[in-house]
Parts: C-alpha cells; structure tokens; sequence
C-alpha cells in the first residue's frame, strides 16, 4: 500500500464527524422509534461492546443488509469450520435478526460503529481484527482512513460499484485515489466492476465471480408447504417479495386489476422489512381486499385475497408456493434483491427496473429470457397475467434462471483461495482483550 497524505476533504469529513457527534445520539433515538435500531445495543453503534474478543486469528467482515449477509454466511461457515474466528458487523436490524440464527460456532454479530473517529477508534482497539472485509459497497471514508492507519490487510469483498458511484468518485480523483488505495484486495464481482475499481485507484483487483450466485436453496418445511398448499386448494397464486414502501401499493394495485381476469386469485405479499406489517395491513383494506397474517396464525380461507408473510427466514416457502414472483425492491432507489433465491425454488421472476444492487445478476437473467422487466408500475399486471394464463412459459422461464445460477456458480471456492495469504497467521498468539489488558 503506497503511502500517500491524508487529502484535505478526508480530514475535513472526519472533523465534521466527529463534530457531529452529539447528533448521533439523536439519530439512535429516532430510528429506534421505528425499530431500526435495537435500544439495548446502543453502545455497539458508538464503538462499545459487552463482548469480548476472542482469543486468535479474528476476521472482520462487514455486510450492510440482509442481502450481503445472506451471500457471505457460506464463506463464514467455511472460515470457522478452518479454526478462524469471525466478527460479523451489519446495519440493519433484520440483519442482526438473521445473523443470531444462522451464524456458526466461531462466530459473532456486533452492530458496526458510526463512520467518525471515535466510534471506530473504540471499535478498533476493542476488536483488533487481525483481517477487515467489508462486502460489496460498503465504502466509508473513516473506516476506510482507520484502517490504513492501522496497517491490518483490507479487503473488499464480493465488490460492485455501479456507473453513477463511479462518476462520483471520478470527481474528486485525489479522495478516490486515497480510500481505493486503502484496500489491499478486491475481489470484484464482474469484469465491468473490477474496471472501474482499477480506474480508482484500486492496486490489485481480481474477479473470482459474484458470491451471490452460490447462494444455498432456500429452506422450507414439508409440512409448512403441504398445510398453506392444502389452505389454497386449486387458486392461482402470485408472489410479491421483499417489497419497500411504495411497492405494496403497486401490487395491490396489480392484484385489484389482476382479479379482472381471475376473480379467486391469491397475492401473498411479503414486505421487506415485517415491522410495516400493521400499516400493509391497513393498506390491504384501503384497496377493499380481505388479508390474513402469517405471524397471527391465521388461515387462508376462500375469501381472502392477500395473505400477509410478515416473518423472516421463510421465503423458501413463499417462492414455493408462487408460480410467480414479482420481485420488491426494483420500483424504489433501494436498487432491488438478489433473485438467486427465487430462481433456485423454482419461482419464475418479474422485476422492476431499480436494480443496481444486483445488476450483474440481473442483466444475466434478462439477456437470458430468466426474468421479465416491467419498466412501468403499470406493467406488473400484464406480465404477472402472461406467465399465470401460461404456466409452461412461466415454468421455463424458472427453469432458465436456474441454469444461469447453477453456471455462475464457483466464487466462494475461488475467493477462498484469495484469502489463504492473509488466513495465514498465528492461531493462538492473541488474547481476550481483558487478559491484554491486564498483561499491559
């Protein structure tokens, strides 16, 4: 890593940072009114923890949401069963939700700091990690500054960086030049994103392939399938998933104009973040259609017409019980959702046009005839009709996503042997923090 002075508007972001750190406390309060944070876990945002580390070789790895949480779960699992220990840090809460059911012995879950000094300072000193990944696009300008300070190898992993970020950074080329060159690794997700982290700054950059693509197929119960199956009967059902505000509106519309050509159609709509589950709820009877909720146990009956999933970690079973799913996230700047998912459970895809999260995947799966884009709102009525009046061009559709994915796959073997340099240190030559500190 070259060394290279700190750029004034670097050091102007940290004071302003680090001047604004009273109102991070605001920021905690307001958003845990909404359930964006967890209250009891204030400390974990400003660098805190009541956890210790953990002896030995520590890898830090940093994923925003539940999509990159989900992508990197596999590689965890394999680092851990490999004797390392692992520090998983997320944004969200439904990530935190995610991470205390499905991480391995080995590793933890910490809520990352805020991006000023003395959030990651705190962090830092706590955790020690003798390795750093952040996933896809997680660039902040502290933690990246933090990191070179401390010389530790920094990766980024599985990276992305869309066309619009990239004119951004091109702007000011003396700051991307400085946070690029933070990194000692990227491991890029396709040849178009491994070009533009070199145009950055970027030292090294290598393309082993997007880890979404070697997601697992999503889990469901027998019995769970075979009991909504058997609630359903015959009906055609459609799925709208992962859906942000804004979008449920657009699927009930879709599925008020949809009842036109199928008057005992299902809509099971499954939003994105369960904790809007009261207000969907009241917007299903705005539009004059009857609903049952998956979290209240309550039944499909013949007169319902939207069946609310407001759960997490079931989505294996709604994209098998829906021939078709529009795919949440796509209508919005959210930039959509990886479709692996659905793709493997068999569930043909249509999406809006916002989906910069996953664009690789997706240009894919459009070239390929995989997924149908509505560019419209107004769209997702008629392409949801197409595929259900025709279930074999629904089913084909599915089959060729799933080709695609089962292709794509390949990247964790490859990133694994990436890492291998910097997985090569002394497994037991670290102790707790309380014994060092203790020992000093």
């Amino acid at each position: 890593m070259q060394a290279r002075r700190r750029p004034v508007l670097i050091s102007a972001y940290r004071t302003l940072a680090r001047a604004l750190g009273p109102l991070f406390h605001l920021l905690f309060w307001w958003r845990s009114r909404s359930g964006k944070e967890v209250a009891s876990r204030k400390g974990e945002r400003f660098g805190r923890s009541a956890q210790a580390r953990p002896p030995g070789h520590l890898i830090w790895i940093h994923a925003a949401s539940v999509g990159e949480t989900m992508s990197v779960l596999p590689l965890i699992e394999d680092l851990c069963a490999a004797g390392n220990r692992v520090l998983l840090t997320t944004v969200t809460v439904t990530a935190a939700d995610l991470a205390a059911t499905r991480l391995p012995d080995g590793a933890l879950h910490q809520f990352v700091p805020y991006d000023a000094p003395g959030p990651l300072t705190r962090f830092l000193d706590h955790w020690s990690p003798d390795l750093a990944m952040v996933v896809e696009s997680e660039i902040w300008p502290c933690l990246f500054d933090e990191l070179r300070s401390r010389k530790r190898p920094f990766i980024l992993l599985n990276g992305r960086l869309s066309d619009s970020s990239h004119r951004n950074w091109s702007r000011f080329p003396a700051v991307a030049g400085y946070i690029f060159g933070c990194l000692d690794l990227v491991l890029a997700q396709s040849d178009a994103d491994a070009g533009r982290f070199r145009s950055l700054g970027c030292e090294r950059v290598e393309t082993p392939g997007n880890l979404k693509f070697d997601a697992g197929v999503p889990e469901a119960e027998d019995a769970e399938i075979l009991g909504l199956r058997t609630q359903i009967g015959d009906r055609p059902v459609w799925l709208a998933a992962l859906t942000h505000p804004g979008e449920d509106e657009i699927a009930l519309r879709a599925a008020v104009r949809l009842s036109e050509e199928f008057p005992d159609l299902l809509l099971v709509l499954v939003p994105r973040h369960p904790a809007r589950a009261d207000d969907i709820s009241r917007l299903i009877g705005e539009y004059g259609l009857t609903s049952a909720r998956r979290s209240a146990g309550e039944t499909i009956a013949p007169s319902t017409r939207v069946y609310l999933g407001d759960t997490l970690g079931e989505m294996g079973l709604f994209y098998r019980l829906a021939p078709v799913t529009f795919l949440g996230g796509s209508f919005t700047d959210v930039g959509g959702h990886n479709p692996v998912e659905a793709a493997l459970a068999g569930s043909a895809l249509v999406t809006g046009p916002q989906v910069a999260n996953a664009r690789a995947v997706y240009k894919e799966f459009w070239a390929g005839r995989a997924a149908l884009r509505a560019s419209h709102p107004e769209d997702l009525a008629d392409m949801v009709a197409g595929l259900l009046h025709r279930p074999e061009d629904a089913r084909h559709q599915a089959e060729r996503a799933r080709a695609l994915v089962e292709a794509g796959r390949g990247a964790q073997e490859k990133i694994l042997q990436f890492l291998q340099p910097y997985l090569k240190g002394p497994a037991g030559d670290r102790k707790p923090e309380a014994e060092r500190e203790q020992g000093a």
